[in-house]
C-alpha cells in the first residue's frame, strides 16, 4: 500500500469513527489531527517496534504522515 493510500485510510478511519454524539462524523480538521496524531505515535514508538531512523519503514511513516498534511 502506497504512502498516500495509508494516509487516506487512516484519514477516513478517524473521520468515520463514532464520537459523542453518534449521529454526526468527527470533522475533517479534527480527524486530520488525529490521523497525524497516530503516525507521531507510531513515530514515538519505533524503537519498540525496531524502526531505525533512515530505514525504509521510517521513512514510510514520514512519508504517510505527509500525505496526510497535504489533504
Amino acid at each position: 500500500m502506497s504512502a498516500k493510500e495509508k494516509a487516506k485510510e487512516l484519514f477516513n478511519k478517524m473521520h468515520n469513527a463514532d464520537n459523542v454524539n453518534d449521529n454526526y462524523p468527527m470533522c475533517f480538521d479534527t480527524a486530520k489531527q488525529c490521523a497525524l496524531i497516530a503516525v507521531d505515535e507510531m513515530l514515538d514508538f519505533r524503537n519498540g517496534l525496531y524502526i531505525n531512523e533512515g530505514s525504509i519503514a521510517h521513512k514510510y511513516l514520514l512519508d504517510i504522515k505527509q500525505e496526510i498534511e497535504k489533504l
